[in-house]
């Protein structure tokens, strides 16, 4: 692949991850990532031969930029595994806020069928670390289904809190209760670790 070859693969990917940010996945179209980086609706398909590999190349920009972010919160050593999962718990949350739109796409492994085109290897590390982290929290306890409860818990806060319910449900806007609240449910009371 030439680096102009490369450039417009880059491109392409950029003009989606921009077109998902500013209007949504409905918009996230072959044609329309195409017309707006530039070239003939045919183009991208020298890059991404079916439309699911484009979206899966800029739902692997989202999990990367995710990753990143987990990282700079999950500083190993630096305090306990509970203090970590909420960290890692707050900022999940607050990128699931900052990018619906993106968010929207890169959990949606029924659209992207995911273990055909990479993206398992991408978002199932972030996984593995959520449940190492209860597994230190929780000791005996299934790591993996508790982490997985917390996740699906943490989804639909993201959701329910983007459309208002919560707020209107609690009856105040205290994200930080909330949270609380959600990590008490899946990892008991504070004191052991």
């Amino acid at each position: 692949m030439t680096e102009s070859d490369m450039g417009l693969r880059e491109r392409l990917v950029d003009v989606g991850v921009a077109l998902l940010a500013t209007e949504g996945l409905p918009a996230l179209t072959l044609r329309e990532i195409a017309r707006r980086a530039g070239v003939s609706h045919g183009a991208p398909r020298r890059h991404f031969p079916t439309h699911l590999e484009l979206l899966s190349a800029i739902a692997r920009r989202g999990f990367a930029d995710l990753a990143e972010r987990v990282r700079a919160a999950h500083a190993p050593g630096a305090a306990g595994p509970r203090t970590h999962v909420a960290a890692l718990a707050r900022t999940y949350l607050e990128f699931a806020l900052d990018n619906p739109g993106m968010y929207e796409l890169m959990f949606r492994h029924d659209l992207l069928e995911s273990g055909h085109l990479g993206l398992r290897e991408t978002s199932l590390p972030l996984f593995r670390v959520l449940a190492e982290l209860v597994g230190e929290v929780r000791p005996g306890a299934d790591a993996r289904r508790v982490a997985g409860a917390l996740w699906a818990n943490l989804h639909g806060m993201a959701q329910l809190w983007r459309w208002r319910s919560l707020q209107l449900a609690v009856g105040d806007d205290d994200f930080g209760a909330l949270l609380d609240a959600v990590l008490l449910a899946h990892l008991g009371p504070e004191g052991g670790r």
